[in-house]
């Protein structure tokens, strides 16, 4: 990676923390960014659904209402996030009209997503989704079934004709298959991997968010806080992740402030919420910029790290 077109974004992200792009943060709460072209501002911190997902309903509702008190106003969920939905659409009462909240489809047929559709407004109480995405678009076969005729992206186009979806977006762990899916049809919003690792060690991303931004989508980023695969016979200390995550406050910081150094707007932090704590703690203290000695320092990190995605060969 260009050591200057990265400081170049580290500048960026200074100007931020001064409120000089989006909105100002308040004194130890989350700063905001706009949403590409929809003119939302959402914190550059959301809080994935699958954070409550198998939490008691009061234990949901306690998560949900600290994330919000600290500036958090974007929350994304899905139904394959076990029962996340029915945990997060109470724990949203009272609070639904001031967040902005996605969700996402991993089904590929226009009956099939319109129905899922509407069952996640039912689980999530609400009348609209604020964004609803294309989950986990995988293979262009996958991209061919959920864009082409018949396909779940005719539902999602109506439900937006219907008032039931304001903005379109979609998600992979495949650059190909996102360059080929912003060609394919005029996306509001991607949802993929900003991860030093990938990054900086297998050059997976750059080309993705460089296409998003030329066309004025939204960019928003999971698996900031990934360190790599996980290696065979390693305990799996946090369930909710099936990769190793950086649960070291101090490397994940710098893992995500290299994130949100990018041309994003908001980056989704593991589904612990013990890792989520530690990613509102990041950026809710005093935000700096990565120096040169902490780049360096996750170059080297990088360098001895299995990468989580890659291009194809």
């Amino acid at each position: 990676m260009d050591r200057r077109t990265f400081l170049k974004g580290a500048g960026t992200l200074a100007a931020t923390a001064l409120g000089l792009d989006g909105i100002a943060a308040k004194e130890g709460r989350v700063p905001r960014r706009r949403l590409g072209r929809t003119g939302v501002e959402l914190s550059i911190i959301g809080l994935g659904g699958i954070v409550v997902a198998n939490t008691e309903p009061d234990e949901a509702r306690r998560i949900v209402v600290e994330a919000y008190e600290r500036g958090v106003n974007y929350f994304d969920v899905a139904p394959s996030y076990g029962n996340a939905e029915e945990r997060l659409g109470p724990a949203l009462e009272g609070l639904r009209d001031k967040v902005f909240l996605a969700c996402k489809t991993e089904k590929r047929d226009r009956a099939g997503a319109a129905a899922e559709l509407r069952q996640s407004l039912q689980r999530l109480r609400t009348d609209h989704f604020d964004l609803y995405q294309l989950h986990g678009l995988r293979g262009m076969d996958d991209l061919e079934k959920a864009a082409g005729p018949g396909g779940a992206l005719e539902a999602v186009a109506e439900a937006r004709k219907e008032g039931l979806v304001r903005w379109i977006g979609f998600s992979a762990h495949s650059a190909e298959v996102a360059l080929e899916a912003m060609e394919r049809f005029s996306f509001d919003t991607i949802l993929f991997p900003v991860n030093f690792v990938t990054w900086i060690k297998a050059g997976f991303g750059p080309q993705v968010i460089a296409a998003a931004e030329k066309k004025g989508m939204g960019r928003l980023a999971i698996k900031a806080m990934a360190l790599g695969r996980m290696p065979k016979g390693t305990p799996r200390t946090y369930p909710k992740c099936w990769y190793q995550p950086i649960d070291d406050p101090r490397l994940a910081s710098m893992a995500l402030r290299f994130t949100l150094s990018q041309p994003i707007t908001a980056a989704v932090p593991p589904g612990d919420v013990r890792l989520f704590r530690m990613a509102l703690n990041a950026v809710t203290e005093r935000f700096k910029p990565l120096t040169k000695s902490e780049l360096a320092e996750l170059e080297r990190v990088a360098a001895t790290a299995d990468p989580i995605f890659r291009l194809a060969a």
